[in-house]
């Protein structure tokens, strides 16, 4: 899977896979947040009933698997963030962008992952 990363100093493709990053001349997907009533919204994904959004305060994301009706807090020990996206196909994968960092969980926001490569400051990320 790869991820279309954004940033100040134009736009790479990241593979989740094998960690290999690459610049692109693809233009990040810019799907439409959803409109959520979450104080400190930073930014937000959703894909059928799964929604994930950050927001300004620790920990840094907040998932919802029904659609907004409850949520819970993931993300202890990750750095505020930027952007978020969630797979279309698999809504437990799930990319977490911080300033300059991305995060994966394959689980539902359960569990994160530092990918290795560290980019410029990051505006936003898509799948």
């Amino acid at each position: 899977m790869i991820a279309i990363v954004e940033t100040v100093a134009g736009t790479f493709a990241v593979d989740l896979d094998d960690e290999s990053v690459e610049p692109s001349s693809i233009a990040a997907d810019a799907a439409a947040s959803p409109s959520l009533n979450l104080p400190r919204l930073v930014a937000a994904a959703a894909v059928g009933a799964t929604v994930v959004a950050v927001v300004d305060a620790k920990p840094p994301i907040l998932v919802s698997h029904d659609a907004g009706t409850t949520w819970r807090d993931a993300g202890r020990g990750l750095p505020p963030g930027r952007a978020v996206a969630v797979a279309g196909d698999d809504p437990d994968t799930i990319v977490f962008a911080a300033r300059n960092r991305l995060y994966l969980s394959r689980n539902g926001g359960v569990f994160w992952t530092a990918l290795a490569a560290e980019l410029p400051e990051i505006t936003s990320v898509s799948l």
